[in-house]
């Protein structure tokens, strides 16, 4: 994703993107497949229920692909030294859920594999804690960068 052409809203230009829009990109979609594993546990009685689960790599994937620019951009640059707006409009979870697939067939119709749904909820937390934590380091690189050396 390194140097990954995007489109500007405003004009629809390429601009390269960083490396790091995959970090938040990330943190976000974490946050995400966290609030559904949560769901399909809270419904593990529900009958019917079918359970959801978000593929990652194919939601991260899909959201930093290069899209056209439909419409200008709702923010105006009224200055030439403002920035363009690159922001992508956020996107439901259950717009990159699927359907999980049963590992085995129940009475009440119900896919919640329970011992499946912690195994993922608790690696899921790991991951989210590890994407909060690089961006947290990031954060730290940034005030050091900009920080006085002589008020140390």
């Amino acid at each position: 994703m390194s140097n990954a052409l995007r489109p500007t809203p405003s004009t629809g230009a390429p601009t390269t993107a960083t490396d790091d829009d995959w970090k938040a990109t990330a943190l976000i979609f974490r946050g995400q497949r966290q609030a559904l594993i949560a769901s399909n546990i809270a419904n593990a009685d529900t009958p019917k229920y079918q359970a959801r689960d978000i593929s990652f790599s194919a939601a991260l994937e899909e959201a930093s692909r290069v899209r056209p620019a439909a419409q200008p951009a709702p923010i105006a640059t009224t200055a030439p030294g403002h920035l363009a707006p690159t922001l992508v409009a956020p996107r439901n979870t259950l717009q990159f859920a699927e359907y999980a697939l049963p590992s085995q067939t129940s009475l009440d119709g119900n896919t919640v594999d329970i011992d499946r749904e912690r195994a993922s909820f608790a690696q899921n937390s790991i991951l989210h804690q590890l994407a909060v934590a690089s961006l947290d380091d990031e954060l730290k690189e940034f005030k050091m960068a900009i920080a006085d050396p002589r008020r140390a």
